[in-house]
């Protein structure tokens, strides 16, 4: 399970799972056209594979109109605001992010999250903002 240490929260893939889990049954019951999914390069790939396996519904590069985007947490909203994708869904959303995905399966606040795909000792900083 999840480990805060600081202001940072420590992921674990029994976390992810439920997260997965949570997303998949929120999208299902949605009545969402979804088509196809892709992820967002990086924090998006490993959760849109899982949930394209959960929900059996191809993973493809190409965004069309019924394509769910998705990534691993929707922070400042940067990475969504301009999305093209019919559909966008992330595991976690910040309430003070500058747009709101589709779905989500859990809102968080200012702490820093580590999932286990990235390095524990990752920048507590979008890489888009490091200079």
């Amino acid at each position: 399970m999840a480990l805060k240490l600081g202001n940072k929260v420590y992921l674990s893939w029994d976390d992810i799972t439920i997260l997965v889990e949570d997303l998949c049954n929120t999208i299902a019951s949605s009545g969402a056209q979804i088509k196809s999914i892709t992820g967002i390069e990086r924090g998006g790939l490993i959760p849109a594979v899982m949930i394209s396996h959960k929900l059996n519904i191809p993973y493809v590069t190409k965004i069309n109109k019924d394509t769910l985007v998705v990534d691993d947490i929707c922070d400042t909203g940067e990475t969504l605001k301009n999305m093209v994708a019919g559909y966008t869904a992330t595991l976690h959303y910040k309430p003070t992010a500058i747009s709101t995905p589709d779905f989500y399966s859990k809102e968080v606040g200012t702490e820093w999250l580590i999932y286990p795909w990235e390095r524990s000792d990752s920048d507590a900083i979008q890489d888009y903002l490091k200079k």
